[in-house]
């Protein structure tokens, strides 16, 4: 059996994901937000990326990340705003 997350939360920058899923989170779920698991992972700020790599590098960081979160975790996911901007990506 697939292992997938128990909610994926979505929308516009600022619409209150992540602080949706930390309240979720207190359910006993685990909580990711793709945007600070891609900060962790490159040990950069998202504008630190964007300033070093452009927009195209932060995308492909950002898919690579969300990739492997929804494919990990079985918590609850905050997806980055833009992501569901971007028809086929992930």
């Amino acid at each position: 059996m697939t292992s997938r997350p128990a909610v994926v939360l979505t929308g516009f920058m600022g619409s209150g994901k992540s602080t949706v899923g930390r309240a979720l989170g207190a359910l006993g779920l685990d909580f990711v937000d793709t945007d600070a698991e891609i900060e962790r992972r490159a040990g950069r700020t998202i504008p630190e990326i964007f300033a070093a790599d452009g927009e195209d590098g932060f995308r492909a960081i950002e898919a690579d990340t969300v990739r492997d979160v929804l494919a990990t975790s079985r918590g609850i996911v905050a997806l980055g705003g833009r992501i569901t901007d971007r028809s086929g990506d992930p």
